[in-house]
Parts: C-alpha cells; sequence; structure tokens
C-alpha cells in the first residue's frame, strides 16, 4: 500500500519546535537551519523562550521533502539526492562551488577537508590523533594477517577506534567535527610503517608517505604530489561508496559506522582498487619497454583496460590532468609518466579513452617506491573526509529516507507452499 499523505493541519496554527520537527521527521536543530537557509519563517513565543513556526509553511516544506526525497534522476530513473558539497559539469568538478582542482593545488588536504565540511578555510590546519585511539587501533591492525588489504586495516581500525569514544553517538554538527578530526590520523597512525621509524607528525600527507613508501627522504615534490593527490580526491559526488555512508547514515549510524560502510564498498576492483589494477599495468608496460603487447594481453584475457576512460568526463579526468602536471616536476617519476602516455595512446587508436585519476595515481605510487596497494590506500583515506561531509549534511535531512522501493519481478503470489 502506497503512504498516504496526512491531512492538512489548521492553517491559522503555528506549531513548537518540537511538533515543527516531527512533522519534517528531522532533529529540532535541523527546523532552526531550515529557517537560516530561508526555507522556513519564525516568530518568537511572547513572553517565552522558543520559536513558533506556521504550520502551512511547514507542511509545505514537508510536502517537498518527500517529493524530493522520492524523486528520480533524468538520465535513468535512479536515486537523485540533493546536496551543496560537490557539483561535476562540464569536464570540472567544484567543491561548495569552487574549482576542486584549484583548490586541491593551492591548499593541504586537511585545509580542503576543513573547507568540504564547513564552507569555511582555515588555512594551516592540521590533524591530531588521540593516543588513546591510536593505541586501540594499532593493537587492532596489528592482529591482522600479514596479508591483509588495504581496506582491512582502515576499516578494523575505524570500529577499533569508535569503540574508544564514548561521545561516537552524539551526531551534532560539533562532535561529528571532532570526530572527523581525529579519525582521520587515527587510521593513518594506525597503519604499518614503511621503515622501521614511524612518523606521527606533520602534514598528513607527511605521516602517510612513511606508511606507504620505502624511500625515506622523499623530496617536497613528491610529498606536495601526494598531498594533493589527498586533496583531489576528497570528495566525487554520490559515487558508490559515499552512497552507502548516506544510507547508513539516513539510519542515523554514528560517523564511524558510516565511514565502516564506505570502505566495506570502496575496494571493489571499480571503485577504490582500481588504481592497484592501473600500477601493475604500469609496471608491465615498465618492465617489457612497451605498451602494444601489454595490452593486447589485456583484451585477449578479456579484461578492461585499468586506467582508462570515467563516465562522468568526456575528456581527461581533471584529477589526472592535475596530478600528472604535478609528477611531471619530479625527474624519476619520468619512466612511469612516459610508461602512462604510452598506454592512453596505444589504447586511442581504437577506443577514444582518456587517462583517469587512478592512471595518475599509478604513476604516482609506481615513481614514489610505494606497492600496489598504496592507491587504494590513498584513495581511502582521502575520501573518509568526503564521506564524513556527506553524513553531516545526511543527518540534517528526513531520518530513513534513503529506501527506493524494489520492482518485484518474481513468481505472482499466492503460490503453493513448497513441498
Amino acid at each position: 500500500m502506497r503512504d498516504q499523505e496526512p491531512a492538512p493541519l489548521d492553517p491559522e496554527r503555528r506549531l513548537s519546535t518540537k511538533e515543527a520537527a516531527e512533522l519534517l521527521g528531522v532533529k529540532p536543530e535541523t527546523v532552526y537551519a531550515y529557517v537560516s537557509r530561508g526555507q522556513l519563517s519564525s516568530r518568537r513565543v511572547t513572553g517565552g523562550r522558543g520559536s513558533t513556526f506556521d504550520a502551512r509553511e511547514v507542511e509545505a516544506l514537508a510536502r517537498r521533502n518527500r517529493r524530493e526525497s522520492a524523486g528520480s534522476s533524468p538520465s535513468g530513473g535512479e536515486l537523485s539526492v540533493r546536496t551543496r558539497i560537490t557539483l561535476i559539469e562540464s569536464d570540472r568538478y567544484y567543491y561548495r562551488g569552487v574549482d576542486a582542482v584549484d583548490l586541491a593545488t593551492r591548499h593541504t588536504y586537511e585545509e580542503v577537508a576543513e573547507w568540504l565540511w564547513t564552507g569555511r578555510m582555515r588555512p594551516g590546519s592540521t590533524f591530531t590523533a588521540p593516543a588513546t585511539s591510536v593505541a586501540v587501533a594499532r593493537r587492532a591492525v596489528d592482529a591482522l594477517p600479514e596479508h591483509a588489504a588495504p581496506t582491512d586495516l582502515l576499516r578494523v581500525a575505524t570500529i577499533a577506534a569508535a569503540t574508544a569514544d564514548p561521545l561516537r553517538f552524539d551526531l551534532s554538527e560539533g562532535t561529528v567535527l571532532g570526530t572527523a578530526r581525529t579519525l582521520i590520523p587515527t587510521l593513518v597512525a594506525a597503519l604499518p610503517p614503511a621503515w622501521r621509524d614511524r612518523c606521527d607528525e606533520g602534514p598528513l600527507a607527511h605521516r602517510l608517505w612513511s606508511r606507504l613508501s620505502v624511500n625515506k627522504d622523499p623530496d617536497e615534490a613528491s610529498l606536495h604530489a601526494l598531498d594533493t593527490a589527498l586533496a583531489l580526491l576528497v570528495d566525487h559526488d554520490l559515487a558508490a561508496s559515499t552512497l552507502a555512508v548516506r544510507v547508513a547514515a539516513s539510519a542515523r549510524a554514528h560517523a564511524y559506522a558510516a565511514v565502516s560502510a564506505g570502505l566495506g564498498v570502496i575496494e571493489g576492483p571499480l571503485h577504490g582498487a582500481a588504481s592497484g589494477l592501473a600500477h601493475r599495468l604500469l609496471q608491465d608496460v615498465l618492465d617489457q619497454g612497451d605498451a602494444a603487447p601489454v595490452i593486447a594481453d589485456e583484451l585477449r584475457a578479456g579484461r578492461r583496460i585499468p586506467g582508462l576512460g570515467h563516465r562522468l568526463y568526456q575528456g581527461e579526468d581533471p584529477r589526472a590532468r592535475a596530478l600528472f602536471a604535478l609528477l611531471e616536476q619530479i625527474p624519476r617519476a619520468e619512466p612511469a609518466l612516459l610508461a602512462a602516455r604510452d598506454i592512453v595512446e596505444t589504447t586511442a587508436r581504437h577506443a577514444p579513452l582518456h587517462a583517469n585519476v587512478d592512471l595518475a595515481l599509478a604513476v604516482l605510487t609506481t615513481s614514489c617506491g610505494m606497492p600496489p596497494t598504496a592507491g587504494e590506500t590513498i584513495f581511502a583515506v582521502a575520501r573518509t573526509a568526503g564521506w564524513i561531509a556527506h553524513a553531516l549534511e545526511e543527518y540534517g535531512e528526513r531520518p530513513l529516507r534513503m529506501r527506493p522501493s524494489g520492482l518485484y519481478t518474481g513468481p505472482k503470489p499466492p503460490q503453493p507452499l513448497p513441498e
């Protein structure tokens, strides 16, 4: 049976904050957010505290929210979600209206994350991990077998850090932002170091480098490339993992659980793990000195060529273009850059595909002494900030709205009981 519209309210009646919140299916704080955004008007209670709201306005907003949450995309009936975080348009993408590539190349990962969360730039932002959370997360990660994948480590570290946070069920914006600023550095700190000494201070990119690269003395250009890669990958609209995060947040799962949902999706070969496939392809081309036989083997095996093409961009992925430009300033990256160009040009003879960010990540990880799985780690750490931004946005919406209807195609009931 379809949900019926509620009976109309008395048009002259004014609602309390609690009543308005119940009708809209949101928290009282969100009612005031609607006021600040101009979507509702309020009137202070004479001689008392609190505000009242026009019943007709609240009812109209509730109807609009229901229509929007049930809306579909014009591109094929897919779920459509209104968001103020990321826009992808005309082969460019924007964080809260600002060109994302400009932000990523001019600001640190931490500063870009703060912009995504709050819409305010906080120059010099740094993230610090609490010692208790780090200790708990490291113990959990150290207990895993050596062959555990990067997302296994990060997922276990996330769950462990949650157990050390008694405020994890507080979904207010301030508390969730506090979680974000401590969870991300905790995830990096929990990763096993690539060499004996851990780097647990300084910019997040420096700390992550010590977990991924065998090179103990990175040059500034390489560190800047890694930091920019993190910032470029912070968010990319409603990718599969981000949608999973918003579904979890819609059910009011806490921030750690929402991030864990994203990590559960990201290790698919068509998502976060794609850079590892591109790394191995690039390494094969470097070993053979020619992309043609490597591409031929991939196609003969029926595999798509990793690192090429993107459903949201007609031309080159802007993230790849920005990262390639930085890698060109690193002399030791030249062989990998030439191999990547060979892959693109060889494939372009038969299919007009451009490089995507996975191929650029592969050049970064190959030339900087990182393992094939390093791109997946970079992707997951970076995207955690975007997931938090989407979780925060979803916490301000009607609970459990992320529930599309199933289109049943099974046997028509009633069927006889099975014997």
